[in-house]
């Protein structure tokens, strides 16, 4: 029987990361993953550990889509869960060869955020290994957009996470419930990342990474000026997940760095 174009595609990505030795960017974040020609294997092609899926829940299928799903929206299930979870099997056990650190992935709820959480924990008994425990996590799965805070509060996260906001700090969320906290860059500074940035400029983002690092938690601010220069900045400020379009540019300046 002939494999179906999407498995052998499928094949191919696993078998040539698997293949190769990756380098990988603990303070890489690709934001709207999916609108790279290869969505996550672009992002693990350059190390990323964190990639982010915008859903809609269409029908009892969470679709991967900015805007509301058109004709030939992918699942989210095809495009990120089948794929981590043959992975996993793959790699024994990790999403990179060799690299015992978790993967992040960002689940961006644009519909109902009951509904959705219920549509995927649902989902989630079907991959067993993308579930974090006690023992192991090698893929952490946390909820941002429309988050379902008191679903999770009173019916249990079943493995699955909550991205925080900074009004959060302080709350008791440990890193289990809430791993990254995420806001607006301009909510924090109003540098546009083009020339050096002034006495104090950053100082707002530096207490809020200090507040975050208190909790044990990672910093993930979006719509940040995406170039070279204030994604060093950034990282100097504390900022540990930098929010990018730019994969290979971002491989490239972490290996720079050396990180």
């Amino acid at each position: 029987m002939k494999m179906p174009a999407c498995l052998v595609l499928l094949f191919i990505g696993i078998v040539s990361l698997h293949a190769q030795q990756v380098s990988v960017h603990e303070n890489a974040h690709a934001h709207n993953d999916y609108e790279h020609e290869r969505p996550l294997f672009d992002a693990l092609r350059y190390g990323f550990i964190s990639a982010e899926a915008d859903v809609h829940l269409v029908s009892d299928q969470l679709l991967v889509s900015h805007d509301r799903p058109g004709k030939y929206a992918k699942t989210l299930e095809a495009l990120y869960l089948r794929p981590l979870d043959s992975l996993l099997d793959v790699n024994r056990g990790t999403v990179y060869p060799g690299y015992d650190g978790t993967f992040f992935l960002m689940i961006d709820f644009k519909t109902s955020a009951v509904a959705s959480a219920e549509a995927l924990i649902m989902l989630l008994k079907n991959y067993p290994a993308l579930v974090c425990t006690a023992r192991s996590c090698p893929v952490k799965i946390f909820v941002s957009g429309n988050r379902p805070v008191e679903y999770f509060l009173q019916q249990g996260t079943s493995g699955v996470a909550l991205d925080g906001r900074p009004v959060d700090l302080g709350k008791g969320f440990t890193v289990d419930q809430m791993p990254v906290v995420s806001d607006r860059y301009s909510n924090w500074s109003s540098w546009n990342g083009k020339s050096t940035p002034g006495p104090g400029e950053l100082d707002r983002i530096r207490a809020l990474a200090d507040r975050v690092h208190a909790e044990g938690k990672k910093l993930r601010l979006w719509a940040i000026p995406d170039n070279e220069m204030a994604w060093a900045v950034l990282l100097d400020a504390g900022v540990d997940l930098l929010n990018t379009d730019r994969l290979e540019a971002m491989h490239q300046f972490l290996l720079q760095r050396g990180k």
